[in-house]
């Protein structure tokens, strides 16, 4: 395995394991970055613009944080987990791969398109979600296609459907519809979202 694939897999664990090893001191700061991003964008904020903000000295983030990039690493390394959660929770449980298919595609597109730090960087910066999406190897895609994949097996047990292909293309198709909106395919409101993954994204499924 190469050290690259390596760091792609040591993210992907990351992602999948629940956050609970931050000190109040951690979540501060990244409480206080996120917002400064989510404000300014991320070329602007400095990381003594996140001191000033979390009330802190700029010595304290770096004590934790190497530099900015590193603190911008571990805001969306928090922000990723929170969307897989949502992810997981919406597809948890459903009756069929169909209605897993539909949700899973429904919320991770939604959650995306409403995050207030997501759409400040695609209005301001949209250069530079493609970087953060593929950092590590698109360990992020793969970690939210493992959870979409698991719930479709589970959906339907002893299916030999190759699941892990549908979950992807699934994925890709909503980043698609995140950073190159308009066009045939807007998709402006859930009802829409959805009634579209019912009508064409289930199709990708074998029948059972």
């Amino acid at each position: 395995m190469t050290l690259h694939a390596t760091a792609a897999e040591g993210l992907r664990a990351r992602l999948a394991t629940p956050e609970n090893d931050a000190d109040d001191l951690d979540t501060r700061i990244l409480d206080a970055a996120l917002a400064e991003f989510e404000t300014y964008g991320l070329r602007r904020v400095s990381v003594e613009d996140v001191a000033k903000r979390a009330g802190v000295a700029r010595t304290t983030i770096y004590r934790r944080f190497t530099n900015k990039e590193q603190l911008l690493q571990a805001v969306i390394l928090r922000e990723c987990r929170r969307f897989l959660t949502a992810i997981a929770e919406a597809t948890e449980n459903l009756a069929s791969p169909e209605d897993a298919v539909v949700e899973g595609f429904v919320v991770g597109l939604q959650s995306a398109r409403t995050h207030p730090l997501m759409t400040r960087v695609l209005e301001s910066e949209p250069e530079a979600v493609i970087p953060q999406l593929s950092m590590n190897g698109g360990a992020v895609m793969l970690a939210a296609r493992d959870i979409l994949a698991d719930r479709l097996r589970r959906a339907r047990p002893g299916d030999a459907e190759d699941h892990n292909t549908v979950a992807e293309v699934l994925l890709r198709l909503a980043v698609s519809l995140l950073i190159v909106p308009g066009g045939g395919l807007a998709l402006d409101d859930e009802e829409e979202i959805r009634a579209f993954a019912r009508d064409y994204l289930t199709r990708m499924l074998r029948s059972g």
